[in-house]
């Protein structure tokens, strides 16, 4: 039940992050309960590879190449997801940056 209000609340949070940023276009709330379980997915099986993987970048950049990293997965969901617009690779960092911080004050909220 945890899971699924959790996952409820990344798509209101995909939601309101699209409405923030100008670039970014949701076509539903169907699609943000789709993008919100694709991210979620890519966020626990791709990004720790790539995280593992640019280790040497990350530490030189003193971990702000992650930022690159969210964006790019980002743009990839955006590939995937039929009615997920992202307007460009800035759009999509901010995305990333504005949908971490709006999903972590409304899980904050749930508790």
């Amino acid at each position: 039940m945890q899971m699924l209000l959790r996952w409820l609340l990344s798509a209101v949070a995909i939601i309101i992050t699209a409405k923030l940023i100008p670039g970014i276009q949701v076509a539903s709330f169907w699609t943000a309960i789709w993008l919100a379980l694709l991210l979620g997915l890519i966020n626990a099986v791709i990004r720790p590879i790539l995280v593992l993987v640019t280790l040497p970048i990350n530490i030189l950049t003193l971990g702000l190449f992650t930022f690159v990293i969210n964006g790019l997965l980002v743009m990839f969901a955006s590939s995937i997801i039929k009615g997920f617009g992202v307007g460009g690779f800035l759009n999509a960092v901010l995305f990333s940056i504005v949908f971490s911080v709006i999903s972590y004050l409304l899980n904050k909220f749930l508790n």
